[in-house]
């Protein structure tokens, strides 16, 4: 891939909203967007708190003419510099993705967003509406699709290598939510326990979406209908953590799907393991240097970054020598690089092409997933069809 630098003659000017210092989040997102060196974070509005917004922004430096106290002094004083940014990262509680999405766009720039995409998919289909009209380059989050032998896998789908896909299974299994908490608003991430800010379904919007668009882009298939159970497992808790569904994917293959942020112990397990008429992958993400195919008339194999068989497209994000491990951070950031691509194609008015970051659709998808789910969950876990929520 061609360097930003070398297509533009400088970085990408990069603002951010949210993600203060002291944010988990907020710091991956920063380091994502430096490590291909292709972003100059230039300002922000890291808090809601106009004060504490001031200080977060002179404490990553940015200059004295850019500190701002709110997101709409930043975009309207953006709009009118020599130098403006050419795109917005937002990566703020999930209540606000759609009004600050809608307003980057509004002022015409780039805008990469943390999922979920909205929390209603009426505000999705909205977004979704917008990016069309202002033909803007709209990067969501779902960063598990950077890594390398994920890319390696959805190669390998596409090279028919496991014949017909018959069997999809995926899970994403947290423990961080396991203990019963008395929730006050002092506490870290505490909009999360609301849902008027978390959404319709906190474990779905948190991690369910990550789980739903790792297996669409691996399988390149759709989920048609969704038979679900959303609820919640730690008494007196008013927020999901729980989901599970079976599912029929769109070219006739049976599917399970888990996520759940309650399962004590667990770490940050997200897996899937892909069946068709010749064979099956299976991958985790805490062990993402590591993709195990299973030929049903030959030994099986383990696939690493760099080793051999891997693929042109797991290759050109892999980024360091076979046999060393490529983790989270790098896979955040080849979802960076990949926007900045595009964000400079479209600066320079160059023709569209495809690129493999997940895009506003795949935020709708999710949202239309999510709501097809909580319907199914509501009717006792009957078919309920994604074309078909309201």
């Amino acid at each position: 891939m061609e360097h930003i630098r070398s297509i533009l003659g400088r970085r990408l000017r990069l603002g951010v909203i949210g993600g203060a210092p002291g944010s988990f989040i907020g710091e991956v997102h920063r380091i994502a967007a430096r490590l291909d060196d292709t972003y100059e974070l230039v300002c922000g509005v890291l808090s809601s708190n106009p004060q504490k917004a001031l200080q977060a922004g002179k404490e990553l430096g940015f200059p004295s003419d850019r500190l701002y106290k709110t997101v709409q002094q930043m975009l309207e004083s953006e709009e009118t510099r020599k130098d403006k940014i050419d795109a917005l990262a937002i990566m703020t509680p999930n209540d606000t993705h759609f009004e600050y999405s809608m307003a980057a766009l509004d002022k015409g720039f780039h805008v990469i967003c943390d999922k979920p995409l909205t929390n209603t998919l009426e505000q999705a289909r909205a977004l979704v509406q917008k990016v069309r009209e202002t033909d803007l380059v709209f990067c969501l989050t779902h960063n598990y699709t950077g890594y390398p032998l994920v890319r390696q896998a959805r190669e390998m789908i596409v090279q028919k290598m496991l014949g017909d896909i018959r069997l999809v299974q995926v899970e994403y299994v947290q423990g961080g939510r396991a203990r019963e908490v008395q929730v006050s608003p002092d506490m870290p991430r505490a909009w999360k326990y609301n849902p008027e800010k978390s959404g319709p379904s906190l474990v779905m919007g948190d991690i369910g979406t990550h789980a739903h668009h790792l297996l669409r882009f691996v399988t390149g298939l759709e989920v048609s209908q969704v038979s679900a159970e959303v609820g919640t497992i730690v008494p007196n808790r008013q927020v999901h953590d729980f989901a599970g569904a079976l599912l029929r994917m769109s070219n006739g293959a049976r599917g399970v799907f888990w996520a759940t942020q309650a399962a004590a112990g667990v770490e940050n397990s997200l897996s899937f393991r892909i069946s068709g008429s010749s064979g099956s992958l299976e991958w985790c993400q805490e062990i993402p240097q590591r993709l195990q195919f299973f030929p049903l008339d030959g030994p099986a194999q383990v696939f690493t970054p760099n080793g051999p068989g891997i693929l042109p497209a797991a290759a050109k994000v892999s980024r360091i020598a076979k046999g060393h491990p490529e983790g989270y951070l790098e896979g955040f950031a080849n979802l960076y690089t990949e926007a900045a691509q595009a964000i400079g194609n479209a600066i320079l008015k160059l023709p569209h092409r495809d690129y493999d970051f997940p895009g506003v659709v795949d935020g709708l998808k999710g949202l239309e997933f999510i709501e097809a789910a909580l319907l199914s969950s509501r009717s006792g876990g009957s078919w309920v069809s994604t074309h078909q929520v309201p």
